[in-house]
């Protein structure tokens, strides 16, 4: 900074006025001209450790994930949060823990000491999360995850919508006997779709057949096979059916052809995500519900500026984002 005062023929202090844009200097635009020509023929670098200390801000975020750097869906997460992140002239600080509590409370301990400006805390997959209790000590948003108790401000699918969506995406199509092929494990998704779908049928008449409920182990491929196998022994199979996720569709689609049915003439699929690897590379391409991974890393950026600036942090903001209907050929 001495050696920038000199070269453009201010004080010190001019020069810090300057590069940290402070709110209120009057200073001429002919010596801010100056002072910049003098930082990029010095190539001067501003300590960004130093200024966080004098600011208390760091200009950066950190983020801690179980897995969404290595999920297909993740980048999207990710190109969300850093986008929001860039409009703000903020960096992301991503750390991806694989579920090891160990590496997750010593990444959060790095990041405050590196005084982080806040911390989104996200997960692979819609579920209840036991965050570190050092998180309560910075502001922080949970995406794609929540707590039991609402502690911590999140953004999450709108499950039931998306259930609605997808059933009622059969039903305008003509179809009445809609079977459902849910994941056994009780988490939001599961629970959320199921409600959707059941209030997709009420809402144009059709009452709820629990015959036509399947629920898989796991939701992968294999458990959608054996699903969809067992609902076409039914005396009176389905017209159409709602995958819990575009894993099960795939081992439904196995199924239907395997008996010798085509997709969507004698039976109709919808899924669920937009999995990259799968919807549309289905023959035929898959009608489904896209996640809205980019949207809601965009938004726990955003409300996390917002509020950290506001000197709050809400608790009780459980944010819902749509899941919007992507139409291909299976319906």
């Amino acid at each position: 900074m001495y050696d920038v005062a000199r070269a453009a023929g201010v004080s010190q202090t001019t020069v810090s006025l300057v590069v940290n844009n402070a709110p209120g200097a009057n200073i001429p635009e002919p010596t801010r001209d100056r002072i910049w020509a003098a930082v990029h023929e010095l190539g001067w670098r501003p300590n960004a450790l130093a200024r966080g200390l004098t600011q208390q801000r760091s200009q950066t975020i950190g983020l801690i994930s179980d897995e969404i750097a290595t999920s297909p869906h993740g980048g999207k997460m990710i190109q969300g949060m850093q986008d929001a992140a860039w409009a703000h002239a903020k960096m992301l600080l991503l750390t991806n823990t694989s579920n090891n509590r160990d590496l997750e409370r010593a990444a959060l301990a790095l990041m405050l000491e590196r005084q982080v400006d806040g911390v989104i805390y996200a997960a692979m997959y819609h579920h209840r999360v036991t965050p570190p209790a050092e998180l309560t000590s910075v502001p922080a948003v949970l995406v794609d995850c929540s707590v039991a108790d609402v502690s911590f401000p999140s953004v999450v699918p709108d499950e039931v919508k998306g259930g609605y969506t997808a059933t009622e995406a059969l039903l305008r199509r003509g179809h009445r006997r809609i079977a459902f092929i849910n994941c056994a494990d009780p988490i939001p998704a599961a629970v959320g779709r199921r409600s959707g779908y059941r209030r997709a049928l009420a809402n144009h008449g059709i009452a709820f057949d629990p015959t036509l409920v399947r629920s898989g182990r796991s939701p992968w491929a294999p458990h959608g096979y054996r699903c969809m196998r067992d609902l076409l022994e039914l005396r009176e199979r389905p017209t159409g059916v709602f995958c819990f996720n575009d894993q099960v569709a795939m081992g439904a689609y196995e199924a239907i052809k395997q008996v010798g049915l085509s997709i969507p003439n004698d039976v109709a699929i919808v899924g669920f995500d937009n999995h990259e690897l799968i919807a549309a590379e289905l023959r035929p391409p898959l009608t489904t519900l896209e996640l809205p991974h980019y949207a809601m890393g965009q938004w726990a950026v955003e409300y996390l500026l917002a509020n950290r600036s506001e000197g709050s942090m809400p608790a009780n903001v459980q944010h819902k984002l749509e899941c919007p209907l992507v139409e291909r050929e299976s319906v």
